[in-house]
């Protein structure tokens, strides 16, 4: 007995202690557990072994129910992802390169960054669960719909496609600058560079990437068809000056006969290049057709394999205000739509589906070195050119001819007379000075005036003494000629725009298409200047996908009688010269351009329709002594139908070079 009494109270001392240490547990594991609980007896929390065993199990459920809800909500979040990505990676549509601004480079890449891993934003999750109450799904999506595109920007591809190679048109030169990678990284060759894209890159469907340099396919393929009611023998570009001509009694096959054609000629391939050079932006454009001469005869009886010819190869460097060109363009002299720029779409040479344009308008693609200053608002700019030269006295795309005199037959070598050369073996003495101010106060209103200077030198051979003539000592003889222009080109209002564009020269009718010639030689060896002039007049209406233009052009000739050493005239315009020597031609034309479908990705599909009259008036008429008289002029109808598929695609916009 004595000895379980002293073994009972250790026993029952050491199971109160084991009994002790949950209980000690629950309050020290309990975070829920307020300042009353601490004040009570541990003798009565521990009477309630049961109740706190229940809490416990309560509270691991709603933890678990807890990490579910949190699991269900991640995995929503991750396909919320998923869907923005898949966004992300498609190509961007046309319209939005051309205009959307580029997207802040940090959302992107916040977008793009994968989920967290399940652990770690269980603890996240779990952390701030008594606090936070907004859905880790609902702030994905608020991120997916800040890089969502901006639907405002307009499409501009396909609603008019005109004779331009690339649709939509540039942007100013200003905003066509490219964001070089920075150092260490790598542009990639088939999608724009990561450093490009935070600088504010923008992707076109057809852009590729060389290093820091974007190329851009450009072009177009035309399906035309031309009638003429006269047989004028040419292609689908018209000769103006030789239509032909109805003679008495009955004229000939080509005033008695029709022509109809098909070509895909007029069809346009090439390229553009931007990059940023050292702190100047650099522009490189080629362009090319197939109206290439061809030598072969018998080129329309099978194959029909037209050559392919070179229409723009330049490159173009500008810096703040300062630009430089070289390579062949569309000369200076050439009106503009817009500021002065070489790129195609800033250019104005009409609507016509006719491959020579309208009638009466001054132009040419022609190598040449430019310098351009443009103010800092970009609402004037000046340049100066230097052309390559061509002393031409007729005879290209159905030009007038001079008449040489008798004894002066070695300037037919000197002088380009529309030779199979091509005038590149003409002796110029010096190249074409032209200079052109332009100034676009608004949008809405552009207009310049310019003006260019000539030089033209001769060799005479001169003659020996004769019976009853004096030796001619064998000299040079040299003339200057000069142009000027002015051009006008306003919106009316939205859509309608009226322009005109005016050309005087003593000397320039180069430059009218060849349809006049420069100058004229006397009996005597001396060289003179011939005045001629030109316009195109007209009207262009934009409405949606549809374009109206209709033109007046007029090109005016002078005329310079030369008395020749046996006292025959001959020179330009005499009584008695050819009909070929014309002292107007006239052109009015109408058409519309309907745009049947486009699509950023894809491109656009245009119908073109077109009618032209043109009648010219030679200079002289072949008195008939009886019966009806010879026409006072020569006329021919035409009309054009054109069906072109344009390529999607546009330039870069890629920033802007400080100025």
């Amino acid at each position: 007995m004595h000895k379980r009494e002293h073994v009972t109270p250790r026993i029952l001392c050491l199971a109160l202690a084991l009994m002790s240490v949950p209980a000690f547990g629950l309050f020290a594991s309990d975070s829920n557990s307020t300042a009353a609980d601490t004040n009570t007896p541990p003798a009565t929390n521990a009477a309630k072994p049961a109740a706190v065993s229940n809490d416990e199990v309560t509270l691991l459920r709603q933890q678990i129910a807890l990490q579910q809800k949190q699991l269900e909500q991640m995995q929503k979040a991750l396909e919320d992802q998923k869907r923005l990505l898949d966004r992300l990676t498609q190509p961007a549509p046309a319209t939005q390169v051309a205009s959307q601004p580029a997207k802040p480079a940090e959302s992107a890449e916040s977008a793009a960054q994968p989920a967290k891993p399940a652990a770690a934003e269980q603890t996240t999750l779990a952390a701030k669960s008594a606090t936070d109450s907004t859905p880790v799904a609902q702030h994905s999506l608020t991120t997916a719909d800040t890089q969502s595109p901006d639907p405002s920007h307009p499409a501009s591809l396909g609603e008019v496609a005109s004779t331009t190679p690339m649709i939509p048109q540039s942007q100013k030169k200003t905003d066509n600058a490219i964001v070089i990678p920075a150092a260490g990284t790598t542009a990639n060759t088939a999608t724009m560079s990561s450093s490009a894209q935070e600088g504010g890159g923008e992707t076109s469907p057809l852009q590729f990437h060389l290093g820091a340099a974007t190329f851009t396919p450009v072009g177009f393929m035309d399906f035309t068809s031309v009638f003429r009611t006269k047989a004028a023998g040419g292609n689908i570009g018209t000769s103006f000056g030789s239509i032909p001509y109805a003679t008495l009694p009955s004229g000939t096959y080509q005033t008695n006969l029709s022509e109809l054609r098909f070509s895909v000629q007029n069809s346009r391939i090439g390229f553009r290049t931007d990059a940023d050079v050292k702190g100047a932006h650099v522009t490189g454009y080629m362009e090319a057709d197939f109206l290439g001469t061809p030598s072969s005869t018998n080129i329309a009886v099978t194959n029909n394999a037209q050559l392919l010819r070179v229409r723009l190869y330049w490159v173009d460097l500008r810096k703040g205000g300062w630009e430089i060109l070289g390579g062949q363009t569309w000369s200076l002299a050439t009106p503009g739509r817009t500021g002065i720029s070489p790129l195609p779409a800033d250019v104005f040479y009409t609507q016509d589906m006719d491959v020579n344009y309208q009638a009466g308008l001054f132009w040419g693609r022609i190598p040449e070195l430019r310098f351009v200053y443009h103010l800092p608002s970009d609402k004037a700019a000046f340049a100066f050119a230097i052309d390559s030269p061509d002393q031409y006295v007729g005879g290209s795309s159905g030009g007038g001819t001079i008449t040489l005199p008798t004894l002066l037959g070695t300037y037919a070598s000197e002088l380009d007379e529309g030779a199979s050369s091509g005038g590149i073996a003409t002796p110029d003495v010096a190249p074409d000075f032209i200079a052109k101010l332009a100034f676009d106060p608004t949008k809405r209103i552009h207009f310049e005036i310019g003006g260019m200077e000539r030089t033209f030198k001769v060799w005479d051979p001169g003659t020996a003494a004769g019976t009853d003539a004096p030796a001619v000592t064998a000299q040079t003889f040299s003339n200057e000629g000069g142009a000027g222009f002015f051009n006008v080109n306003v919106e009316v209002f939205k859509g309608l725009r009226l322009l005109t564009n005016n050309f005087w020269s003593d000397g320039g009718g180069r430059y009218i298409f060849g349809q006049a010639p420069d100058l004229v030689a006397n009996a005597n060896g001396t060289i003179t200047p011939l005045h001629s002039s030109s316009t195109v007049t007209g009207l262009e209406y934009v409405n949606r996908g549809q374009m109206i233009y209709a033109y007046y052009g007029g090109i005016m000739v002078g005329r310079d009688s030369v008395i020749d050493s046996n006292g025959k005239l001959v020179g330009y315009g005499y009584a008695g010269s050819a009909t070929s020597q014309n002292r107007t031609i006239q052109e009015l034309t109408f058409g519309t351009n309907n745009t049947i479908w486009k699509h950023p990705k894809y491109g656009a599909l245009n119908f073109i329709s077109q009618f032209s009259y043109v009648v010219r008036d030679p200079w002289y008429i072949a008195p008939v002594t009886s019966g009806p008289t010879n026409p006072v002029n020569a006329t021919d109808n035409m009309l054009f139908f054109d069906l072109r598929y344009t390529l999607p695609g546009s330039a870069p916009t890629l920033g802007k070079p400080a100025r």
